[in-house]
């Protein structure tokens, strides 16, 4: 019993660990980002960017891949609409908690 709670200890301090990482992409707005998915993700939507998350709209990144992900903390991304960064944090499901923004 003791070595199936210790093992159990270790996977969840490993799944924690793993929801930690670094992602780089365009930091967007939701409503562009969910219409036009993967279009957004280039330099040419900086000022819809802007403007939409300035009337309210909500900061998402969006990699060049096409994969939107939330943000849980929008003030760390807000300044950076439009622009390619790389953000570090912790995921958990498609939402990141933003620790750094490069």
């Amino acid at each position: 019993m003791k070595q199936f709670l210790s093992g159990g200890a270790l996977l969840l301090a490993l799944a924690t660990m793993a929801m930690a990482g670094e992602w780089t992409g365009y930091i967007s707005d939701a409503g562009c980002a969910k219409k036009m998915g993967v279009k957004v993700a280039n330099e040419t939507h900086a000022g819809c960017a802007q403007s939409c998350i300035k009337r309210g709209d909500k900061a998402v990144l969006v990699t060049e891949d096409g994969k939107v992900y939330a943000v849980a903390n929008q003030d760390k991304v807000v300044d950076h609409a439009g622009q390619k960064v790389t953000v570090s944090g912790d995921l958990k499901e498609d939402t990141i908690t933003v620790s750094e923004v490069k």
